[in-house]
C-alpha cells in the first residue's frame, strides 16, 4: 500500500502533516519545530507526550518543549541546543513514501536542521534521518541529537551486553554516565544483568543517565504499547557526554529517549547525520519492566531488535 499525505489541524496548530500507510499514522506540526507529535498504529495509543498547555503556540521568543520528537544540537548548552524553533516548517516529498522537514535556519548557533521521514509501504516501520548542516562562518564542534518525548506513566527499557565471566573477560564492555542530579538508589531505576529500566513517575524529581550502547536500541513501554528505536553504534567514533549514544531523562511530566550522533568539527557547509529506525508494537502483554525473563521472552519471540531494521 502506498503512503498517503495530507495537511490537517492538530492540537491547536492549523497546519500539520499527516502520513499514513494504512497501518500507522504519523503527524508532524508544520507551524513550529519540526516536531513529530503523534505516532500511532490503527488509531491506537500515541506513545509521545504533547504538552497541552503549549499546544497550538507559535512565535514565542523562548524555546518550548511542546513534546513529541525533535532534533537538537549536542553538547547541551543554553542558546545552542535550545534555539527557539517556534516558526513555520517547510516540507517536500521524498519519493512515494517520505518527506523532508526543513525549519528556518538557526542563525544564532549557525546550523540548518532537517528531518527526513520515510515510512515503510506497509507495517509500522519508520526511518528518520536527522541532519545538521553548518551555516556559520567558522568551524563548530557538534553532534545531532534526536529526542523522543514519551507520555507519562511508562518505563524506558535499555538492553545491556551479555554478562561475561572472570577471569576470561578482563576488559570493560559498557559505560554508564551519571548526571549530577541522579541518584542510583532512586527506586525508579532497575539495574539488572540484562536490562536497565527507568520508570516515569509524576511524583518524582528529574534524573538522567547515559550509556555507550552496542546493542544500540531502546524502548518505551506504556500500557500495552511498546515504542522502539534503533540507532547507530560506531566503536571508533567520539560520542558526546563521555561517549554516550543513548541518554534517558525523566521528570514529573514525561520521559525522553535520546539518541546521539558522533561529535564532529563541521566546517562551513559540512553536515552530520543521525539515523533512527522506529517500530511500534501494540497489544503487548502485561510486562513488569523489572522482570528480565519476561522481557527476554517477549523480545526473543519477536526478533527484536532485528525486526526493527538497521540504521
Amino acid at each position: 500500500m502506498s503512503v498517503e499525505f495530507e495537511t490537517i489541524a492538530f492540537k491547536g496548530w492549523p497546519h500539520a502533516l499527516r502520513m499514513s500507510n494504512g497501518t500507522i499514522e504519523l503527524i508532524a506540526t508544520l507551524d513550529v519545530g519540526p516536531r513529530i507529535l503523534s505516532y500511532t498504529r490503527a488509531g491506537g495509543l500515541n506513545p509521545f507526550n504533547v504538552y497541552e498547555d503549549q499546544a497550538g503556540g507559535v512565535g514565542e521568543p523562548v524555546w518550548r518543549n511542546r513534546g513529541g520528537h525533535r532534533l537538537w544540537l549536542s553538547p547541551e548548552a543554553p542558546g545552542f541546543s535550545d534555539f527557539p524553533d517556534n516558526h513555520p516548517v517547510a516540507w517536500e516529498k521524498l519519493g512515494e513514501t517520505g518527506v523532508r522537514l526543513t525549519p528556518a535556519p538557526e542563525t544564532g548557533p549557525g546550523f540548518q536542521k532537517q528531518i527526513d521521514i520515510v515510512l515503510t509501504p506497509k507495517g509500522s516501520g519508520v526511518t528518520l534521518t536527522h541532519r545538521i548542516t553548518r551555516i556559520g562562518k567558522t568551524p563548530c564542534r557538534a553532534a545531532p541529537w534526536a529526542l523522543s518525548v514519551m507520555a507519562a506513566g511508562g518505563a524506558a527499557i535499555i538492553p545491556q551486553p551479555p554478562l561475561g565471566v572472570h577471569p576470561r573477560d578482563l576488559l570493560p564492555n559498557r559505560r554508564l554516565v551519571i548526571w549530577p542530579y541522579t541518584d542510583l538508589t532512586d527506586p525508579r531505576y532497575h539495574l539488572g544483568p540484562r536490562y536497565i529500566t527507568l520508570r516515569q513517575d509524576a511524583a518524582a524529581k528529574p534524573t538522567k543517565i547515559g550509556l555507550a550502547l552496542e546493542p544500540a536500541w531502546a524502548g518505551y513501554l506504556l500500557k500495552q504499547t511498546l515504542f522502539l528505536k534503533k540507532f547507530p553504534w560506531l566503536p571508533d567514533a567520539e560520542f558526546p557526554d563521555y561517549g554516550c549514544n543513548i541518554e534517558v531523562f525523566t521528570n514529573a511530566r514525561m520521559l525522553e529517549l535520546e539518541s546521539l550522533g558522533p561529535m564532529k568539527t563541521l566546517a562551513p557547509g559540512e553536515k552530520s547525520e543521525l539515523k533512527e529506525v522506529w517500530d511500534l508494537k501494540v497489544d503487548v502483554p502485561e510486562l513488569d519492566p523489572r522482570d528480565e525473563a519476561a522481557l527476554d521472552a517477549y523480545f526473543s519471540a519477536r526478533g527484536i531488535p532485528a525486526s526493527i531494521g538497521a540504521p
